[in-house]
């Protein structure tokens, strides 16, 4: 297999002649050659990696390494979409906020959160207002209570210059972390089990057995009575 600098040591690329193995069953089995652990790997139809070649010996893995490769692809490859796609957004409101606009900014943030977007709440403090800091804390709690079932806080309150701010994740962004994904099968253990499944057999094939020919259906004995006395 072709190795890229980003990319683990697999099977015969390895150079050292001894590792420190760990097994696919997550076991350490101590320094051995690397012969020996790639008779290992492929006789449990697995890869060899070599997972720290910077250690003395490098470590190696058994495991099958198109599956490894393919869910590390597929977490890379969300990392960047959900980084591209997400969008943060701001709503701004003052200590002392009335309630009608109080409400319209609210309704704000659950459209925005029900998106999948992340909401940034900022309180801004002018002047004396500094001191008085429970204030935006009680809008944030306030604001917190009525978007309980949209989103979840992930930032604590905190001041940032005349600002005391807060971050909301989706609700929706949180339900599917928590869903774990199936995993695939891939290459290039994947494709060693099935060249070894496609191998000619040696065992002679079990002879085929003549079709016997079908049994002759008899005449029921009270039909035939019948047809004999007519």
């Amino acid at each position: 297999m072709a190795n890229r600098d980003d990319e683990p040591r697999v099977n015969s690329d390895i150079r050292a002649t001894e590792i420190l193995l760990i097994d696919e069953a997550n076991a350490k089995r101590g320094v051995i050659s690397t012969k020996e652990a790639l008779a290992m790997a492929e006789a449990a139809e697995l890869d060899l990696v070599e997972v720290a070649p910077q250690a003395t010996p490098p470590v190696c893995r058994i495991m099958d390494y198109g599956k490894f490769r393919f869910q590390q692809q597929k977490r890379d490859k969300d990392a960047r979409k959900k980084q591209k796609n997400q969008v943060v957004k701001e709503i701004k409101m003052r200590p002392k906020i009335d309630q009608h606009d109080y409400d319209f900014k609210v309704k704000a943030i659950k459209t925005f959160l029900q998106a999948g977007h992340r909401v940034k709440v900022s309180i801004f403090f002018r002047g004396r207002e500094m001191a008085f800091l429970d204030r935006g804390r009680d809008v944030l709690n306030k604001v917190m209570a009525a978007i309980v079932d949209f989103g979840k806080m992930e930032m604590e309150p905190r001041m940032e210059g005349s600002y005391m701010r807060i971050m909301i994740a989706p609700a929706i962004q949180l339900e599917a972390a928590k869903k774990p994904s199936a995993p695939k099968e891939g290459a290039p253990a994947a494709e060693k089990k099935a060249k070894k499944e496609a191998a000619p057999k040696t065992a002679d094939a079990a002879p085929v057995k003549e079709a016997k020919e079908p049994k002759e259906v008899k005449e029921p004995k009270e039909a035939k009575e019948n047809s004999d006395s007519e």
